[in-house]
């Protein structure tokens, strides 16, 4: 009985503790290594060239965080290229509008794959900054919200 109890509260533990890692970061610079491993040491394995871009960081160590993108890829960065600034991916074409209904003025067509900085979000609807336009976009097949 005392194992079971050990390993239900191994497993509570992991369980937050994993899910606390998982947080969406934004990419700080045009060029930035994406490494094999969390050291200098490790070679490249590829290089995003998109700035403000949302990646989900999945692991830390040390001065690295693991990192995995929209398409799944995955590697190693370097705290000092990322940023908490709120970026979203649209995984689809949408309209922005000047307010969070649908029955607002549409302001823009957002091209599917297009980063979004988010400024705030609720249940239905996000508030977004493209270029010169602001406004708000619905939730759904949005990609980097926290």
């Amino acid at each position: 009985m005392k194992e079971l109890y050990l390993l239900i509260l191994f497993w509570i533990f992991f369980t937050f503790t994993a899910s606390a890692n998982e947080i969406f970061l934004s990419l700080k610079k045009n060029k930035v290594n994406v490494r094999y491993g969390p050291g200098f040491e490790y070679p490249i394995k590829y290089v995003y060239k998109k700035i403000n871009l949302p990646v989900k960081q999945i692991d830390k160590k040390e001065n690295f965080r693991r990192i995995i993108d929209l398409k799944n890829n995955s590697g190693w960065i370097h705290v000092s290229q990322l940023k908490k600034v709120n970026s979203i991916i649209s995984k689809t074409d949408k309209i922005l509008f000047n307010k969070p209904t649908n029955f607002s003025k549409p302001l823009a067509k957002i091209e599917k794959g297009r980063v979004l900085l988010g400024q705030s979000c609720n249940d239905k609807w996000c508030k977004v900054r493209i270029g010169n336009f602001k406004g708000w976009v619905k939730i759904e097949n949005l990609w980097g919200i926290n």
